[in-house]
């Protein structure tokens, strides 16, 4: 029986079927180009007619990279006419699915060493970093058309947070920050509004970040939800003076964690915890203070104060439906975008100035928002639309 039985050398005929493919690619697509020439000349070769418009002269070769491999075009030389053929542009020497394909792979995160890789592993050639730089510039057009883009209808609720990343300035590593904003519309889904260069994350910055917003359509914002940033507090007030304002509960938890010993940290984890899950917040103010004198029984004087001097606001999010506090309660919306841009600048390390890191990050951003992320529902916002006005604002 073992000597029916036939074996076959997989190595050998991928080998061939990829040769088999790429000549043919070639030779349809030099097939194209002799044929265009004819129609210029309106004549075949070496026919004698009254109507032909010129002459060949031959041709030249070159090089053309597409996904079946590189290829070798016979490009037609015309006497009496410029030849520009339709099937590829003149110094073009990639097909626009190979660029394609590049742009895309180093918008998802791939680094420009494995995209060299991959490259030649695909089409045979590598791509220098020089090439895919240029077209990533062509690519940066539209993600700065994205980034201004017009925001239309309401947001209620607004997520923002500041990103530091890392560039050169003046033989120095220095930290830039992007300032970036998520909002919930009045469908339930997210959207990410837009990221701006903040510098240090000054008042100045923020102030100028949310003037910005609300120049491009940014309305109907009803609570803002970040960390405790000071210059980010003052600059609300003066932009969005009817936003309310929601400090991440988490990031209240880690502030007081820092003043906590760690053999503490799972009991007052547990302490802090309880005062968010009341049911109002009358009783939740009542919990803090109790959690409060328990802490000082603790000797833990310093996390008792922070907790008496914060607690107020991360209570906010209760003056709004029950059914959204958990979402709105934190800023965790921000986490899946936070993770996708620290992935992809954490490859780059460095970046020569603010202006290329805003745009990757606005890349990923929109790379974020075209994804599951961006189409799925959140949050039902009927629950929103039953509370009158004033009822968010005055509830205590």
């Amino acid at each position: 029986m073992s000597n029916n039985i036939i074996q076959l050398n997989q190595e050998l005929i991928h080998n061939e079927l990829k040769d088999l493919v790429k000549n043919s690619v070639e030779e349809t697509l030099n097939a194209l180009l002799d044929h265009e020439a004819e129609n210029l000349v309106n004549a075949q070769k070496y026919e004698r007619s009254a109507n032909r418009q010129g002459y060949r002269a031959g041709h030249y070769n070159r090089k053309l990279q597409t996904t079946a491999g590189n290829v070798d075009l016979k490009v037609p030389k015309l006497k009496g006419l410029s030849f520009e053929t339709a099937i590829i542009e003149r110094y073009r020497r990639r097909e626009t699915s190979v660029e394609e394909a590049l742009i895309e792979m180093y918008l998802a995160g791939v680094s420009v060493r494995r995209v060299e890789d991959i490259t030649e592993a695909l089409w045979g050639t590598k791509v220098s970093p020089g090439t895919i730089s240029n077209l990533n510039k062509k690519a940066y057009t539209h993600i700065e058309a994205w980034r201004t883009r017009p925001l239309t209808g309401a947001y209620p609720y607004v997520y923002v947070d500041g990103i530091y990343l890392k560039r050169s300035w003046g033989g120095e590593i220095q930290n830039v920050s992007v300032l970036v904003a998520i909002g919930v519309n009045e469908e339930g889904s997210r959207e990410i509004l837009g990221a701006a260069e903040g510098l240090k994350e000054d008042r100045q910055s923020w102030k100028n970040f949310f003037i910005w917003l609300k120049s491009r359509g940014l309305q109907g914002v009803r609570l803002i939800i970040g960390d405790k940033n000071l210059g980010m507090l003052e600059s609300i007030p003066e932009v969005f003076p009817d936003a309310a304002y929601q400090r991440c509960t988490v990031h209240f938890y880690r502030n007081i964690f820092s003043v906590t010993p760690r053999k503490k940290m799972r009991v007052v984890s547990l302490m802090l915890k309880a005062i968010h899950a009341q049911e109002s917040k009358a009783a939740a103010r009542e919990k803090a203070r109790q959690v409060a004198d328990k802490l000082r029984e603790m000797k833990l004087s310093a996390a008792a104060r922070k907790v008496e001097e914060g607690i107020e606001e991360t209570l906010t999010y209760m003056n709004f439906p029950t059914e959204h506090w958990r979402k709105i309660r934190t800023n965790n919306a921000m986490e899946r975008v936070n993770r996708e841009i620290k992935r992809r600048t954490k490859a780059i390390g460095a970046f020569p100035d603010g202006a290329s890191a805003l745009m990757l990050v606005c890349a990923r951003l929109r790379y974020v928002a075209n994804s599951r992320w961006g189409c799925k529902n959140y949050m039902n916002m009927d629950h929103l639309n039953e509370i009158a006005d004033e009822s968010y604002e005055y509830i205590d």
